[in-house]
């Protein structure tokens, strides 16, 4: 049975403070979270592009070894486990985490007969709301009415929610039938896309993007697809924000 994993650290008891900004990086991985190039060129990226919530996508971890990411908390849901590795998101973060719910989807992608895994995150904010953070890896291969089922299982988590929410991940809306999907749950949620500085550098099939950010009741500062030479065969995507609550 597929459990989700848990790391918590030290300091997990951190409030996101609101008059701090939120960074947000975003990256499906390609299976390469162990690779010494991959966590090299992560690590600079963070550097450059402060980051407070990691959101991956095709994560690798061992079994009995935590992940090196020094000074975060993370949680994963897998799709995958072997007897050595587990394979799925993973979400870490710079502050607590009050609630963690892995979900797997309902359907199995047919080509390779394994569930897509999403995990749904709380933080707590210093004004007693809580932040909502879906990861999700869309499931692939299968008939579009399936992959709307999925979307719409999503859609009922997130009406529960009120107040900020980030929805991210590789969504898989390859064509324009899937992407209209998608524009209607962004729609019936509330959520507004992150439209991203140099867009040629997210990853895309037959010319339809695959990698987003979505918000809720937050300020956009600034949005970016970053080119990372090809160390993933996606590359990230990064979004600033505030969580101060506009006036009035």
């Amino acid at each position: 049975m597929l459990r989700p994993q848990f790391a918590p650290r030290q300091l997990a008891h951190q409030h996101l403070r609101l008059e701090e900004e939120l960074g947000v990086l975003c990256w499906n991985t390609q299976k390469l979270t162990l690779d010494g190039d991959f966590r090299r060129c992560l690590t600079r990226l963070m550097g450059q592009f402060p980051t407070a919530l990691l959101l991956l996508q095709e994560a690798k971890l061992t079994v009995d070894r935590r992940l090196h990411l020094e000074g975060w908390s993370y949680a994963v849901s897998p799709n995958i486990q072997t007897h050595s590795h587990l394979f799925g998101v993973l979400t870490a973060a710079r502050c607590a985490f009050d609630e963690v719910a892995a979900l797997l989807s309902h359907t199995r992608e047919l080509n390779f007969a394994t569930h897509k895994s999403l995990i749904l995150t709380r933080h707590p904010l210093a004004d007693q709301r809580q932040l909502l953070v879906a990861n999700i890896h869309a499931i692939n291969f299968v008939r579009h009415g399936l992959f709307y089922n999925e979307i719409a299982a999503l859609k009922r988590e997130l009406f529960q929610h009120r107040g900020p929410l980030i929805v991210a991940g590789d969504f898989n809306v390859w064509n324009k039938k899937r992407r209209r999907y998608l524009s209607d749950f962004c729609w019936e949620v509330g959520l507004t896309q992150a439209v991203m500085e140099d867009p040629h550098h997210i990853k895309s099939l037959f010319r339809q993007p695959l990698d987003f950010i979505f918000y809720r009741d937050m300020t956009l500062r600034s949005a970016i697809a970053i080119d990372t030479d090809v160390v993933s065969d996606h590359n990230p995507i990064y979004a600033r924000f505030s969580l101060a609550e506009k006036p009035g």
